[in-house]
């Protein structure tokens, strides 16, 4: 049973990040090229441009790159969501397959993206420096698993404290411990604010301007609305598999069978 949710979780995945694909194509990648454009354009007012040669130009990476990543990182999403559905199948007190599908892949998308994105938010070219992207990538990565080990326990906290507070309060108890404990973490953790300025000559006249505002925020709206439809995806798809794999019946008496 554990295997035939596992690939349903898989399928979901690469569904969604297929869709995900689509919506970074459209909306994202016209960005990530004005990124580039504006890269460029500052390394040459730099004067130290230096020509690189690129094995995939960008037309592959923005088609089949892009669209081959996606597919797989939502394969290996919807695996590890169905990991985590299966360890709460049978712990959930009363609640169907389809909701139970549902909750995970809101916690995924909460624990897995959107709240590390809060403290390390995902930039496009030419903004970041290249002698700082391995400290980033692992304090990101330091987010993240704080983030998934908070949700967590958050959600065995709101279970501990139902029979003395009751649902609603239990719920709004642990969910202040997350946010709490959330804030701490980003507080000790360290910032990193490496957007490009303006390039000034030798009288402060300005040669070249700094990263476009709107283009930056543009590409992180849109990276977010990738995310979202990521996870959207994997539950709602997951969520009536589910329910035909393991019946209509709340999930712990579902679990009986795994």
């Amino acid at each position: 049973m554990e295997r035939r949710i596992i690939w349903r979780g898989i399928l979901a995945g690469a569904v969604g990040g297929l869709f995900a694909f689509v919506f970074a194509r459209v909306f994202a990648e016209p960005l990530i090229q004005q990124a580039i454009d504006y890269e460029d354009g500052r390394s040459h007012a730099e004067g130290a441009l230096e020509h690189a040669h690129e094995s995939f130009s960008r037309a592959v990476q923005g088609n089949v790159g892009i669209g081959v990543a996606l597919i797989f990182f939502g394969a290996a999403m919807g695996a590890l969501f169905a990991v985590a559905y299966a360890l709460y199948l049978g712990r959930s007190g009363r609640l169907r397959p389809r909701t139970l599908a549902l909750l995970v892949a809101g916690g995924g998308f909460l624990g897995m993206y959107l709240v590390p994105f809060l403290k390390y938010p995902v930039s496009p070219p030419a903004v970041g420096r290249d002698d700082t992207i391995e400290q980033r990538s692992t304090f990101y990565l330091l987010m993240v698993t704080a983030s998934v080990l908070f949700l967590v326990l958050t959600v065995w906290l709101g279970k501990r404290l139902q029979d003395r507070f009751g649902n609603w309060n239990a719920t709004l108890i642990a969910g202040a411990v997350f946010i709490v404990a959330t804030a701490i973490v980003m507080l000790i953790l360290p910032s990193f604010h490496e957007t490009p300025e303006p390039l000034t000559g030798p009288g402060g006249q300005i040669v070249f301007p700094g990263f476009p505002a709107d283009l930056l925020f543009g590409f992180r709206l849109y990276s977010v609305g990738a995310q979202l439809i990521l996870w959207a995806t994997i539950g709602l798809l997951f969520a009536p598999m589910a329910e035909r794999l393991l019946g209509a019946a709340p999930a712990r008496t579902a679990a009986a069978t795994v």
